[in-house]
């Protein structure tokens, strides 16, 4: 019965990504549509996709081989280890050299939602320190991002974060990426990533 139940909900959700003209960015199987920039470890493991830090202890990314410019995505993911982190939306990627915006995925207290310009501005905006405690450190949390024109909103289970209007992020154009940081004894799991284009 479990069974029956668990493929009538996958074919229910399959017909409403349908019809909102969104679709799944990671298939659970492997990395088609994704391409590896470092030596970080990315692999599938029980349908969920897995970065967790390599022998090089670097920065290490996961692209998207298509690009993406206004979009409404979201995903899923649970830190395990350090798990820091992050979502990069409207970049561009040489080597591990990243240009672009990401929304942090760190520990408790660390800015999860929050946006940094990689090798530009820094830091554009934090979330408010009452709203760390949205982050369920050990379990899985759901992130949602919507980034339309120059308009950039984040969410963390349900709770928004952040919402920013930038007028660099809205001429941009790009790829989204998920980060592994530099370091070591990074481990993160994300899964059910679904994109919705605008």
């Amino acid at each position: 019965m479990k069974k029956i139940l668990a493929i009538v909900s996958m074919l229910l959700l399959t017909f409403m990504l349908h019809a909102q003209k969104s679709f799944w960015l990671f298939n659970g199987k492997n990395l088609n549509g994704w391409t590896v920039h470092g030596t970080e470890k990315w692999y599938v493991e029980k349908g969920e996709l897995v970065c967790e830090s390599g022998p090089d202890k670097d920065y290490g990314y996961l692209s998207t081989d298509k690009k993406y410019k206004n979009f409404e995505l979201t995903l899923k993911f649970k830190q395990e280890a350090n798990g820091n982190s992050g979502v990069f939306f409207r970049s561009s990627i040489e080597g591990v050299k990243i240009s672009g915006w990401q929304v942090e995925v760190a520990p408790l207290n660390n800015n999860t939602g929050g946006i940094y310009e990689s090798y530009g501005r820094g830091w554009m905006v934090k979330p408010k320190p009452e709203d760390e405690k949205w982050l369920k450190e050990g379990k899985w949390n759901t992130m949602k991002i919507r980034v339309l024109n120059d308009q950039v909103t984040t969410w963390l289970n349900g709770h928004q974060m952040i919402d920013l209007a930038d007028s660099k992020i809205g001429a941009a154009n790009g790829f989204i990426a998920l980060q592994i940081h530099d370091g070591g004894g990074i481990k993160v799991r994300w899964k059910d990533i679904i994109l919705k284009e605008l």
